[in-house]
């Protein structure tokens, strides 16, 4: 098998789905720009498993990630996809992101912060 390290952006938000035998998998496609040619690389992508499942809710449009994987190519009407069947994944950061869900002040175990300045969580990439 061909192995491929692929780093780039995802051009479109995961589509999960199962197999007929209720396999889950999660598909999206990944673009690498060549700055040289100003062409850009298309590798459909597709992450096996109960992986696919919990990571393809942060796979948005836009999100630079790593990909590696079995290197493959399938034909559709006259055209050649490049593919990568995925073993490893990792979120580079980028995309959109998503507010965090509100959260009960009166569950608060830690006491009223109402007087606290309120700062994001997040960490810069």
């Amino acid at each position: 098998m061909k192995q491929i390290i692929v780093a780039g952006n995802i051009t479109r938000d995961a589509v999960q789905r199962r197999t007929q035998g209720g396999d889950p998998v999660a598909s999206f496609s990944v673009a690498v720009n060549d700055a040289r040619t100003k062409e850009a690389l298309f590798f459909d992508c597709s992450l096996w498993g109960a992986r696919g499942d919990k990571v393809a809710p942060y796979l948005k449009k836009g999100t630079k990630v790593t990909v590696s994987g079995d290197l493959g190519k399938r034909e559709h009407e006259g055209k050649t996809y490049l593919t990568v069947n995925v073993s490893e994944l990792t979120l580079m950061g980028g995309g959109e992101r998503q507010a965090a869900p509100a959260q009960d002040e009166g569950a608060d175990s830690y006491g009223n912060r109402a007087n606290q300045s309120q700062e994001p969580d997040f960490i810069p990439f």
